[in-house]
């Protein structure tokens, strides 16, 4: 469990950082900032996909995600709704800056392997080395956004929680090579969506995309089941 903290602290302390730094830099810095952090969930996108998708065992699986989770986020506005109470109390821009932060920081293989070995051997080195990772986009991310991105705080923790308490209490076996490829690729494309709209080349509603990371969850338990 120590490790799902050090990723919780590590958000909240390079947030802190960030903050700090965000205080010397004028507005056209923090601009070139965003398209920075903009470049960067591209490249990180677009690497994790390319990397993935070779090993796809199931490869219109993400298609299939893609078309039944973004209508479904479409239909429930997931994305309005978050930005609207967002944006009410933080800066702008404010959602697309958690969004990418939780998709770098959660979807990947350490964020899902991380708690999975912490639940089965008590190893917490993925798990660290996941919060070093989530140290240094906290930082980028609190100085380009601000205070808002201790949003992320709980986000990150809850979703390192529930992984770790389903390898502890009901299958560690479920989080296989194979889930863990399909999960990869869906979150890339979400990643590249939210660098895509970073950069102002393609306005995506990302967090109405959120559901489409449910549908591979959803496919390998009936996979278990039948």
């Amino acid at each position: 469990m120590i490790g799902i903290f050090a990723n919780a602290g590590a958000v909240m302390f390079g947030t802190a950082i960030g903050v700090i730094v965000r205080h010397f830099l004028t507005e056209r810095y923090k601009n070139a900032l965003w398209m920075v952090l903009g470049f960067a969930a591209l490249c990180v996108g677009m690497q994790t996909v390319v990397a993935t998708l070779p090993k796809s065992h199931y490869p219109v699986l993400f298609i299939i995600s893609m078309a039944i989770g973004f209508p479904i986020g479409t239909a429930l506005q997931l994305d309005e709704r978050s930005n609207r109470w967002l944006n009410s109390h933080f800066s702008t821009k404010i959602g697309e800056g958690i969004a990418t932060a939780t998709f770098l920081d959660c979807i990947g293989a350490l964020a899902i392997l991380g708690p999975v070995y912490a639940a089965t051997s008590g190893n917490q080195t993925m798990l660290y080395t996941n919060a070093m990772f989530t140290l240094v986009c906290a930082i980028i991310f609190g100085a380009g956004f601000g205070w808002g991105m201790l949003l992320e705080t709980p986000l990150i923790f809850g979703w390192l929680l529930i992984i770790y308490l389903i390898a502890k209490f009901l299958s560690a076996s479920f989080f296989s090579p194979a889930f863990i490829t399909e999960m990869s690729i869906v979150g890339g494309i979400l990643i590249i969506a939210a660098g895509l709209s970073l950069l102002k080349i393609r306005e995506f509603k990302t967090v109405d995309m959120l559901p489409a990371l449910i549908v591979p969850v959803i496919f390998f338990i009936i996979l278990r089941l039948i």
